[in-house]
């Protein structure tokens, strides 16, 4: 079960590596298998496509969407709990409000995520 400071922590630590844009770091906490869902994964690989599967997947998808956003930034704004699973509330570069929820596996890697705009 993830209690409010590890949640915290996981939340800090997160934007930190985004911030610093080292994607190996933020996928050091995914599952192999994991799948991810976000609107943004159209703009990448065109309309229609919201998911990616597989770490290696999911890499590709984060490497070629940060060279498309060089001034990238993540400013957390509340970090949600729940179970196996926690939500991130943050406001991006441009100004947008976006919450991901990651759910965690029993090895505490994430297994799923889902990214949603506001």
């Amino acid at each position: 079960m993830i209690d409010r400071a590890w949640a915290d922590e996981f939340a800090r630590e997160w934007a930190a590596n985004w911030n610093a844009r080292d994607v190996e770091a933020v996928l050091a906490h995914f599952a192999a298998d994991v799948v991810f869902r976000s609107p943004r994964i159209a703009a990448v690989y065109g309309a229609g496509r919201f998911s990616v599967t597989g770490i290696a997947a999911l890499r590709d998808y984060w490497v070629k969407a940060l060279a498309a956003n060089p001034d990238l930034r993540f400013e957390v704004l509340k970090v949600g709990v729940g179970g196996d699973a926690l939500t991130i509330y943050y406001r991006n570069q441009r100004g947008v409000e976006v919450a991901e929820t990651l759910v965690f596996g029993e090895d505490g890697k994430v297994i799923a995520g889902v990214v949603t705009h506001f």
